[in-house]
């Protein structure tokens, strides 16, 4: 998953502006994955809490609202994590598959290893969504698994022409979209309290967008037959946030956007052709999703992934891309962004981290700290203050690879 600079085609390489790190990447997808990760990293000092702890404070509710998740319909900057990450997959297969093929593989060997990798990331997501628990955790909703369930599908796509890249996004959104639009909406009576949705719930639609109505739409419905077929405590009824397996075949979507912008990257010499497309590509994304939210022709959710949801945020990551794109690779103010490129550069890693040592971490703080060493603005700030000193911990452990240039990769 670890995105290598070399040409796609084999022939002469990129002009000098895709100019790579010490990681063998070119500088803007790596401070973009960066940044992403940085994202989900920042979780750890719990600034969605700040809103709560200066009600009065308009940049603390700004800053609380964008590093939390929306209840449903509509995004923030947060809501961006996932997405992010899964465009950046999709940037980095056509440089992943160019690498391979000068190194002598086939592409039967290269399908093969990206079954491989898709396995890893589902089996890894499982793992980590069961630790703390007594039993496996069989979800297919996270980030690892969701991105590792489309992986191969991303794969096969990119061995073709973009062509068929073209067609492939456009059967997925239409096909899953057509998918609701076909299905039965939940009746007047639906028991959302049995669901765990209150029924006064403000986010619920009437009329034909009710299809997406919180567990209660058709990917609710396949949810519940798909999850009782594994070992449960007890049977599935719902997942809390609304998220459900089959949202892979719309972020399969998110991926297939990002395989765009690596054939760009790779294949258009000049800077400005390359801007050209990522920002006409952000527009006509923008301009689509909006208008299906917009008309509650296809309201825009991400916890189900909805088409909508699938363009606005590709939108989103085109535009984030082509910004540091324009900094980074054709302007070279590059040196603000070093933090970034150790993170991108381990990005997985990173994650696992976010998932294994945060807590251990923050227990040996207190511990020898005490809690009360944390409360440099109060009380209040005790979560914020150990998670910083906790990122900058784990920022160091990734430093430290960096500069031995140890990799993960899958």
């Amino acid at each position: 998953m670890n995105t290598p600079s070399d040409d796609s085609r084999g022939d002469v390489p990129n002009e000098p502006a895709l100019t790579a790190t010490k990681t063998g990447r070119v500088v803007s997808i790596d401070v973009f994955r960066g940044m992403v990760m940085f994202l989900m990293l920042a979780e750890m000092m719990h600034l969605d809490q700040l809103g709560d702890h200066f009600p009065d404070s308009t940049i603390c509710q700004w800053i609380s609202f964008h590093t939390s998740h929306i209840a449903w319909e509509g995004g923030s900057l947060h809501d961006m994590i996932q997405p992010g990450f899964t465009f950046l997959v999709g940037v980095a297969l056509p440089f992943s598959i160019a690498s391979r093929r000068r190194r002598g593989s086939s592409d039967t060997k290269l399908f093969l290893h990206a079954l491989w990798r898709a396995a890893v990331l589902v089996l890894l997501g499982i793992g980590l969504r069961s630790l703390g628990h007594d039993s496996t955790q069989f979800r297919f909703d996270d980030t690892l698994t969701q991105i590792g369930l489309g992986y191969p599908i991303a794969f096969v796509i990119c061995l073709l022409s973009p062509r068929w890249n073209v067609i492939a996004l456009a059967v997925v959104l239409i096909g899953f979209w057509t998918w609701y639009a076909a299905s039965a909406p939940p009746p007047d009576d639906f028991d959302y309290a049995a669901v765990g949705v209150p029924q006064d719930w403000p986010h619920h639609h009437d009329g034909f967008a009710s299809r997406w109505n919180k567990n209660s739409n058709p990917s609710w419905r396949l949810e519940v037959w798909w999850m009782n077929l594994f070992p449960r405590e007890e049977p599935f009824v719902c997942n809390g946030g609304g998220y459900c397996t089959i949202s892979f075949i719309p972020t399969l979507g998110t991926m297939l956007l990002g395989i765009f912008a690596g054939r760009w990257f790779r294949d258009i010499r000049s800077f400005g052709g390359r801007m050209r497309r990522l920002l006409l590509a952000a527009s006509i994304c923008f301009v689509l999703g909006w208008f299906l939210g917009w008309t509650d022709l296809c309201p825009i959710v991400k916890r189900i992934w909805t088409p909508s949801w699938t363009l606005v945020s590709g939108a989103v990551c085109f535009l984030w891309l082509a910004l540091l794109h324009w900094i980074c690779d054709q302007h070279k103010w590059q040196s603000w962004s070093f933090p970034f490129v150790v993170i991108g550069a381990n990005s997985i890693l990173a994650y696992v981290f976010s998932w294994t040592i945060v807590e251990p971490i923050r227990d040996v703080l207190f511990c020898h700290l005490g809690r009360d060493s944390f409360a440099w603005f109060g009380p209040a700030s005790i979560s914020t203050v150990s998670g910083a000193i906790t990122l900058l911990i784990i920022f160091g452990m990734l430093l430290w690879l960096y500069q031995r240039r140890v990799f993960i990769k899958i």
